[in-house]
């Protein structure tokens, strides 16, 4: 495991006991992939975040980060997320530069944003959800909480950002 992400992994438990929040850590086997993830957790997957880093191009000279975070059964729907910047063109960042923004791999990217240069945006569906699940920055290790203390915590810019896995507008 990248050093990095076990430092973002003990930031979250730091940042859940400091809250007082009520949260339960979930063991498993190692998943980083939303069906598979919550098939091993026990639940559906519109209870799972799925979080996703975006290139926001505004325009020639101005690229933002965005961690997009959307119910586990749906997904980022690029449209919405281009109207909500006003861009130019909004794609999937980069491995690396994803794996650098969200201090985690792919698979284990919080619903969290611990760099000022990722914006943390979340579908409402997220922060209404009573049990959120997600990856804890770990590929073995989950986490539960409520979207109503996860939306208290990370403080997440709320927007409808998703779509049908049906959609075409999509990931």
């Amino acid at each position: 495991m990248p050093e990095h992400a076990h430092d973002t992994h003990d930031h979250l438990i730091s940042l859940l006991d400091a809250s007082s929040v009520d949260y339960r850590l979930i063991d498993h086997e190692p998943e980083g992939a939303t069906e598979a993830v919550c098939a091993l957790r026990g639940h559906p997957a519109s209870e799972a975040a799925k979080c996703i880093v975006l290139r926001v191009k505004v325009d020639r000279r101005t690229t933002r980060h965005v961690l997009a975070v959307v119910p586990g059964d749906r997904r980022v729907d690029l449209d919405a997320v281009r109207a909500l910047f006003t861009a130019r063109y909004v794609g999937f960042s980069d491995p690396r530069t994803a794996e650098r923004l969200a201090r985690a791999v792919p698979g284990t990217v919080l619903p969290f944003s611990f760099d000022p240069d990722l914006e943390l945006v979340a579908d409402p569906d997220v922060v209404a959800q009573p049990k959120l699940y997600f990856n804890a920055a770990r590929l073995d290790r989950s986490l539960l909480i409520s979207g109503a203390d996860y939306e208290r915590l990370a403080k997440p810019r709320v927007e409808r950002i998703s779509a049908s896995a049906s959609e075409s507008a999509a990931e």
